[in-house]
């Protein structure tokens, strides 16, 4: 948030050499539910007995400002950046005075590169799409957005405040189908309000929220000032799990031991980073979350493996100018864009983060990154179906393997796994051999189809979700119909619809 306690937020933080980084319909009741998982299982890996130092390549940085909002706007900062269907689209934080009174308001815009110009949809710098709702715990200023697409839908987890004094801010939710039009979500209420464990000078509160969706859960991470673990000037990272986007119903806290159940959203267990206004990503080809927060010389980025009990990975620094906190370059479920040419040993690591090119001026939007090399994730094959989900590869039977939720599915017909796989690379990693082969898919298995489920191949009595008709006509199966009835009383196979790229 830009606004009085914000400003305490950045004072605090510039001490200690570390940073913080149109209005949506009438609130919804609530979500309709929640998604189907369309990432692998939880992922089993071996653990490393010290950290490893990775190696770097290809530093870069966009050659000016790719994002500045629009008119006079005093800041632009707070950004989060999905590769969505071929294309960058960025939503961050400005203020335009669209809200009455005016506040934060969130904009987008869209780049085919990451070092273009970014235009909203209207062709400008940015389009306003979130603003303030009168009357709400967000009613003044919306801002830091989290933006993940699974499956159809848009979730937009943002900071919310009633005015510029309202100490404590809170954690909503929107949704969208298109991430233009939002709708707010949990009947307008925030998901997450302050915890007021400790009394503190820093006032700000739970806010900054940044979100990952993996092996079927939503995972927060997000600041809170008040919270018991926060350090002595309120930095910190806590997070929270739920297979619920708004996180009502199971509900688990990270804690010093893993996560444990608790009743609300209210646990503060655990800080996993000593930072404002932080973003982070899951990187299948290192198996770990990568956590981007603000240091002296530029954004540290620091790793952590699944179930937080070991940091995997020295951290690495993308240096270069910042004002305030980055945000990565993701897929809609918050994963790393993984690396079509090699995937078992490239991670590109692009963030944007605010930066200001004149002193008295305002912060605008840059691009940085760096890729990670020089390792080998399918070596082991736990690893190896984690960097490979989606990837076709052929298999010892003159056959191809397509490596989907941790395990394999044989297709006769290469035309058929180019349909469903993001590529076919020409060589099979080893590993793979101790991958078991979930399912054998042979020229002319049926297809069945019911209203408002999709497409699936039926296999073993279990259906197996494909993207399109085309599958099953270059497949030479033939289409059937059933009840949205049967369709639910079958046994579930794999998704291969594919994870998002």
């Amino acid at each position: 948030m830009r606004f009085t306690h914000r400003r305490r937020l950045v004072a605090v933080l510039a001490s200690a050499a570390l940073t913080a980084g149109c209005t949506a319909s009438e609130a919804a009741p609530g979500l309709e539910k929640s998604p189907t998982s369309t990432a692998a299982p939880k992922p089993v890996v071996p653990k490393a007995k010290e950290p490893v130092l990775l190696a770097t390549r290809a530093a870069r940085q966009s050659p000016g400002v790719i994002a500045a909002g629009s008119g006079d706007a005093p800041y632009n900062y707070a950004p989060s950046v999905l590769w969505d269907g071929g294309r960058y689209r960025m939503w961050w934080c400005s203020q335009l005075g669209i809200a009455n009174p005016p506040g934060d308001d969130i904009l987008l815009a869209e780049s085919r590169s990451l070092n273009g110009r970014f235009r909203g949809p209207d062709g400008r710098g940015g389009t306003p799409v979130f603003s303030g709702s009168a009357r709400r715990f967000d009613a003044m200023h919306t801002c830091d957005p989290s933006v993940l697409k699974v499956g159809p839908t848009y979730y937009m987890y943002y900071t919310g405040a009633a005015g510029d004094h309202a100490h404590g801010n809170a954690i909503g939710l929107a949704t969208s189908p298109d991430g233009r039009v939002w709708t707010r979500a949990n009947g307008g209420r925030p998901l997450v309000t302050s915890a007021r464990d400790v009394k503190r000078s820093n006032t700000y509160g739970a806010g900054q929220p940044s979100v990952v969706y993996a092996a079927g859960k939503f995972y927060l991470m997000f600041t809170d000032t008040t919270g018991r673990h926060a350090g002595h000037n309120g930095a910190g990272q806590f997070v929270l799990r739920s297979p619920d986007p708004a996180f009502g119903r199971d509900i688990e806290a990270l804690g010093p031991d893993g996560f444990v159940s608790v009743p609300d959203t209210t646990a503060r267990l655990r800080s996993v980073v000593d930072a404002f206004s932080a973003d982070w990503m899951w990187v299948d080809a290192l198996a770990a979350f990568a956590i981007a927060h603000e240091t002296r010389d530029g954004t540290t980025i620091t790793f952590w493996d699944w179930d937080f009990s070991a940091q995997p990975y020295h951290p690495l620094l993308v240096p270069g100018p910042w004002r305030e906190g980055p945000g990565l370059v993701r897929r809609g479920d918050g994963h790393a864009v993984v690396s079509l040419d090699n995937p078992c040993g490239k991670v590109a690591i692009d963030l944007v983060r605010a930066t200001r090119e004149v002193r008295a001026g305002p912060s605008n939007l840059r691009h940085f990154g760096l890729d990670v090399t020089d390792f080998d994730a399918c070596a082991d094959p736990g690893r190896a179906v984690l960097a490979l989900d989606g990837f076709a590869v052929p298999s010892p039977t003159r056959t191809v393997d397509l490596v989907v939720g941790g395990r394999i599915v044989r297709f006769d017909r290469r035309s058929v796994a180019e349909k469903l796989a993001v590529r076919v690379l020409a060589h099979r990693p080893p590993s793979l051999s101790e991958v078991r082969v979930a399912a054998h898919v042979k020229p002319g298995v049926p297809v069945r189809q019911a209203p408002g489920r999709g497409l699936a191949f039926l296999i073993d009595d279990r259906l197996w979700p494909i993207s399109s008709p085309d599958v099953a006509t270059f497949n030479s199966s033939i289409v059937g119909d059933m009840t949205t009835q049967e369709w639910d009383a079958y046994g579930r196979g794999l998704d291969l619809t594919g994870p998002p790229r």
